[in-house]
């Protein structure tokens, strides 16, 4: 009778792993994996960002509109976590993920244009390192999207195909959301933002008759 159960078993284990079953287990933990390495990253982003703040902040106080921008991107990009689970619980979820995670990339892309306009920011060594921080960390972000993006992949085209699609509806294996190629090229592309303080509208003001060009040298007057 043991012989006989054992058999079964034998049977069994032997059975599974030619329906993909191994396999499925496997790419399913490897999406998990790839998803909390995203999930890290973006998160040391998050930790960046008030230390980067309060810096531009000592040089560029009037920006506010830009800081608080990009405070507030951040308080709704934390405000929605996505576990492993969730991933196939609530798509919409990790659609909501994506795209908060998104403006908070656009935002910190108009405070590094805010930047450009403080030299004295841009030569303040906390400020470099910071900067240099979160590139780093960007570079990470993008590499461990690509990695969530393959097994995620890899792991749907196993659940849909013939004959693992069988094993995958058996044991509730399900396709898991990816990120979208709109919002790949959404991160991707700098937003265009315009910092000009004059007043809109005013036009330019023309040089008076008489006055001498911007290249003449002082005290030269300007040849009637």
């Amino acid at each position: 009778m043991r012989a006989w159960k054992g058999a079964l078993m034998a049977a069994a284990v032997v059975g599974l792993s030619g329906c993909g079953y191994n396999a499925l287990q496997q790419q399913d933990e490897a999406v998990k994996a790839a998803w909390s390495e995203v999930d890290n990253q973006y998160q040391r982003r998050a930790d960046l960002i008030p230390n980067l703040v309060n810096t531009v902040k000592g040089y560029a106080a009037q920006e506010q509109k830009v800081l608080i921008g990009v405070t507030e991107a951040r308080a709704r990009a934390n405000s929605i976590r996505v576990t492993p689970q969730e991933l196939l619980s609530d798509p919409q979820r990790f659609q909501q993920y994506q795209a908060a995670q998104g403006e908070l990339t656009q935002a910190l892309g108009r405070l590094m244009v805010v930047v450009e306009n403080y030299p004295q920011l841009k030569s303040d060594q906390n400020f470099r390192d910071l900067q240099s921080q979160l590139e780093g960390t960007e570079n990470r972000i993008a590499v461990a999207r690509n990695r969530y993006i393959q097994a995620v992949q890899s792991y749907n085209v196993r659940v849909r195909s013939f004959p693992s699609n069988l094993t995958a509806k058996l044991f509730g294996f399900q396709v898991k959301p990816n990120f979208t190629v709109a919002n790949e090229q959404q991160i991707a592309t700098a937003p265009s933002v315009s910092f000009d303080t004059s007043p809109p509208g005013a036009p330019a003001a023309a040089p008076s008759a008489g006055t001498a060009p911007a290249d003449a040298p002082q005290g030269t007057p300007a040849k009637k």
